[in-house]
C-alpha cells in the first residue's frame, strides 16, 4: 500500500478526491471516474509512416469501452504524446506519462530501439507496457506484455513456405537494427534447413532512401526471392526503385515481414503490386469478427481508411488491458501482469491467447498477395503457432 503523510496530503491541497489518486489509498467510493491510458507513438519522423495510424486502432478501442462503461467503471482518459521516430524521446516521453501523469499503462512503440529506451524507464517506475508490434522476440521484461508476432512465428513459418515455392536462393535486404539483423539470423538456418541457399545480405540505415547499390547486387545475384525487413519511410524508396529497375513484383518475388496496408498506402499501390507480406493479420480476413472492426475503422476515420497488422494489434492491447484489469479487480501493474497470464481474446485476426509465462501471445500468421487496390489476397494461413522468444540460434 503506498505511503501517504500529512505533507504529501497538505501538497495534494488536503483533498480526499486528490488524494484518491494514488492507488490503494481510499476506498473505490471516493476514486475518480476515469482512468488514464497512455498513447506512445511516432506521430512525426521516419517512423511516422508505420506507427502513427496505431493511435488511430488505440482511440477506436478506448471509445468502444467507454461506450459500454468503461473499465471497472471507470471511463478511459487517453494521454497520448509523440516519440518523433526518436528513442531518447521515447524515454523522455514515458516518463513523463507515468509520473506526470499517472497513467495506468502505456500501449506504445514500434521499433525495437524505441522499446529498448523505454524499458529502464518501465522498471524504475513501476509502469507497463503494451507493446503492439511484430519484433525480433530475445526478450521477455516483466513489465511488458507482446500481443504481436515475435520473429520465429513469422519468419520461420515465411521462410518455409518461400522454400516451397518455385526457386529456393534468397537475398536478404533489412533496416540496420536489431529486428532485421535478429530475423536474418532466424531465416538464414531457416533457410539452410528448407535445402535454400543465401546469396546475399544487405542493410542500410533508418530513413535510407538510395537503394540503387543494393538493386545492383541483387540484379547480379539473380536470387529466387527478396527477403525484406526495411521499415518505415525507407520502404517508399525501395519499392518505388526496384519496380523502376525492372524488378516489380511481376517479376520478383519479395516477401517482407514488415510491410503491412498501412505502409502500401504510403509506399503506393502500384509500387507493392505483386509482392508478399507474412503478417498475423491482414483486412482481407474474412470473418464477422473482422467485418465489425475493418466497418468501425472505416466509420470513424473514413471509408478510404485501410488497416494493418500492428493497427489491429494497437486495437487488441487496449481491450487486453481491459480483461486484465478486470481480472485482476484492480488496476495495480503487479495485479494486471499476473492476471494476463492465460488470457484469450476473440480479435479481429482470430482468437490469441497470453501465454502462461512469457507475456507473448499464441497466434496464427499468414501470408498475403498485394493486390492492385492495396489489399492482400491470402495465400497461406498457419495453424496456432506458440510463442518461442528465446530460439537457440
Amino acid at each position: 500500500m503506498t505511503k501517504f503523510n500529512r505533507r504529501d496530503f497538505l501538497q495534494a491541497g488536503g483533498s480526499l478526491i486528490a488524494a484518491s489518486a494514488i492507488p490503494g489509498m481510499l476506498p473505490s467510493a471516493f476514486a475518480a471516474d476515469s482512468v488514464k491510458l497512455g498513447l506512445l507513438h511516432s506521430l512525426t519522423g521516419t517512423i511516422a509512416l508505420a506507427e502513427a495510424s496505431l493511435v488511430d486502432a488505440e482511440k477506436l478501442a478506448i471509445d468502444e469501452i467507454n461506450a459500454a462503461g468503461g473499465v471497472m467503471g471507470k471511463k478511459i482518459e487517453a494521454v497520448i504524446e509523440d516519440g518523433a521516430s526518436d528513442w531518447p524521446t521515447f524515454a523522455e516521453k514515458t516518463k513523463k506519462l507515468l509520473q506526470r501523469d499517472k497513467v495506468a499503462a502505456i500501449v506504445g512503440c514500434y521499433t525495437s530501439a524505441s522499446r529498448k529506451a523505454v524499458l529502464p524507464v518501465l522498471n524504475q517506475n513501476k509502469g507497463l507496457l503494451y507493446y503492439p508490434t511484430y519484433y525480433e522476440g530475445q526478450e521477455q521484461d516483466s513489465q511488458v506484455i507482446y500481443p504481436s508476432q515475435e520473429a520465429t512465428q513469422s519468419v520461420i513459418a515465411a521462410i518455409e513456405w518461400m522454400a516451397k515455392q518455385q526457386g529456393k536462393t534468397f537475398f536478404l535486404v533489412g533496416s540496420d537494427y536489431i529486428y532485421p539483423r535478429t530475423c536474418n539470423k532466424i531465416a538464414k538456418p531457416t533457410i539452410a534447413k528448407a535445402g535454400g541457399k543465401t546469396v546475399g545480405e544487405e542493410y542500410v540505415p533508418l530513413g535510407h532512401t538510395e537503394f540503387s547499390s543494393i538493386i545492383n547486387k541483387i540484379k547480379a545475384a539473380k536470387p529466387d526471392w527478396i527477403y525484406s525487413t526495411v521499415v518505415g519511410g525507407s520502404n517508399v524508396a525501395f519499392y518505388k526503385q526496384l519496380k523502376a529497375a525492372g524488378l516489380g513484383g511481376d517479376k520478383q518475388k519479395l516477401l517482407s515481414t514488415v510491410v503491412s496496408e498501412n505502409e502500401i498506402d504510403g509506399i503506393g499501390k502500384d509500387n507493392a503490386v505483386g509482392y508478399y507480406a507474412c503478417m498475423g493479420y491482414f483486412q482481407s480476413i474474412k470473418s464477422e469478427r473482422n467485418d465489425k472492426f475493418v466497418k468501425a475503422i472505416k466509420a470513424k476515420y473514413g471509408q478510404d481508411r485501410v488497416v494493418g497488422d500492428p493497427m489491429q494489434v494497437a486495437y487488441n492491447c487496449v481491450y487486453l488491458w481491459k480483461m486484465a484489469v478486470e481480472k485482476a479487480k484492480s488496476f495495480d501493474v503487479d495485479k494486471v501482469i499476473a492476471a494476463s497470464a492465460g488470457l484469450e481474446l476473440d480479435a479481429p485476426e482470430g482468437k490469441i491467447k497470453v501465454h502462461a509465462t512469457n507475456h507473448h501471445v499464441a497466434k496464427k500468421v499468414r501470408i498475403g498477395r498485394a493486390r492492385p487496390d492495396g489489399q492482400f489476397d491470402i495465400v497461406h494461413e498457419t495453424g496456432v503457432i506458440e510463442p518461442n522468444p528465446f530460439p537457440k540460434l
